[in-house]
């Protein structure tokens, strides 16, 4: 606790600096730079400007990147592509930027002290980039010690003017822990405006849960974004080494840090562009699991001809994967009354399926030609070949006691209507 107390300590002395040591500030800010700032000459030499408030600083770094710099599979600049492609694409999605400007999205990553959701969780990193017509701007506002935050807020929040958001985890990790600090300073700084959001990290569990063993972002760079670090901080390390910066503050101690964090902002930017083609491409792509991830994506969100369109490119794989796409697919058709269609993937699924879709098919077989169809006799016989089926899996697993029972009741009910006697 004490630790925390002494942060506290710190932003409580902070909030009463007399209001006009800002404006005061501006005029000694050569030379407080020089006096204040712990390494200043260091800094300088690492692109690293202090940033006067309020009688405090944070630091600031700023770097640039051509379009044409190259992360992975793509050129930062191939953000420009994807925009225009969601610009013109038949279907709407969460993931689309359609009506902003590719300056609008605001990549964006945190380096915290741990990864607890108290008020205690410093912030001591904010790191965002920016893709302008002829380069990309990463700047990072880097808190020097515990009691400026009020200075790291304010050059944060004057700094920038986005309209959407684009996280990795940041509706669960990096925004709320950032609205958290920020309500200790709200009287000092401007207020955090509202904003759109685009979590990669909700995406890319959509895309590929089964695909990969981790979500981490080092994972997707490494398994999907073919990007390899070299040299790089592990982020988990990250605390301890500002806890050792805080003892020694020299400038070598944290910019390892720094160039991770400015890593990740930049992957931010790639896997947007991936995540979009995976979508804009989905026909076409040639993973069955990525393909049937997005198909199922677009359903979720409404877009049923996307959904259908992609169904069916998996369908005709020689994957598993196909079998899955084929009774998506006949669902679609089902939901919209399309029986005829739907009937004809279900016999497909019956004859050459695996047990569990000859399951699962016969029955929806079962249930069309009682209800839509009105033939008792195809319903029952479907249904015994159905319930056999089944059957075979349930020996195997040795479940299934309660459904048998729904099993008989069905084929009894299905045989007195075959034989004309009641229901």
């Amino acid at each position: 606790m004490k630790p925390k107390l002494s942060q506290w300590k710190e932003l409580l002395a902070a909030r009463h600096k007399r209001k006009t040591e800002s404006e005061e500030s501006k005029g000694e800010a050569g030379e407080r730079e020089a006096t204040d700032v712990p390494f200043a000459d260091v800094w300088r030499e690492y692109g690293v400007k202090p940033y006067w408030f309020a009688g405090d600083y944070c630091l600031i770094r700023e770097t640039v990147h051509p379009l044409d710099y190259e992360r992975g599979r793509y050129r930062l600049g191939a953000l420009y592509d994807v925009h225009r492609r969601w610009q013109e694409a038949a279907f709407s999605h969460p993931l689309s930027c359609r009506g902003f400007s590719v300056g609008d999205l605001f990549f964006f990553d945190t380096e915290t002290m741990g990864l607890s959701s108290g008020a205690g969780t410093v912030m001591f990193l904010l790191g965002h980039a920016r893709v302008l017509d002829d380069r990309v701007i990463v700047r990072q506002h880097v808190l020097p010690h515990p009691g400026a935050e009020v200075a790291l807020y304010q050059s944060f929040l004057s700094d920038v003017d986005y309209t959407t958001l684009v996280t990795y985890n940041g509706k669960a990790f990096d925004w709320p822990r950032l609205k958290t600090r920020h309500t200790l300073v709200r009287d000092l700084v401007p207020k955090l405006p509202a904003f759109g959001h685009f979590d990669l990290y909700h995406a890319a569990r959509r895309l590929w849960k089964d695909k990969l063993d981790s979500l981490r972002l080092a994972e997707v760079e490494r398994h999907i974004l073919h990007i390899e670090r070299d040299d790089d901080v592990p982020g988990f390390l990250a605390p301890m080494i500002y806890q050792e910066f805080l003892q020694t503050p020299h400038p070598e101690r944290l910019m390892p840090v720094l160039r991770h964090n400015e890593h990740d902002v930049l992957s931010l930017i790639v896997l947007y562009v991936h995540l979009s083609m995976q979508l804009l491409e989905a026909a076409q792509l040639s993973d069955p699991r990525e393909q049937l991830a997005a198909a199922r994506w677009f359903e979720a969100v409404g877009e049923t001809a996307a959904a259908r369109c992609v169904y069916e490119q998996a369908s005709g794989k020689e994957a598993k994967e196909a079998e899955a796409a084929k009774w998506q697919l006949s669902l679609l058709h089902r939901r919209e009354k399309r029986y005829e269609e739907a009937a004809a993937i279900w016999r497909d699924l019956f004859d050459h399926g695996s047990g569990l879709w000859k399951v699962k098919a016969g029955l929806e077989l079962s249930k069309a030609y009682e209800h839509h169809f009105r033939n008792a006799a195809e319903a029952h016989r479907y249904a015994a070949m159905a319930y056999e089926a089944w059957r075979s899996l349930a020996e195997a697993s040795r479940q299934g006691i309660e459904e048998e029972q729904e099993w008989r009741k069905r084929l009894e009910r299905l045989a007195r209507k075959k034989n004309g006697v009641g229901k």
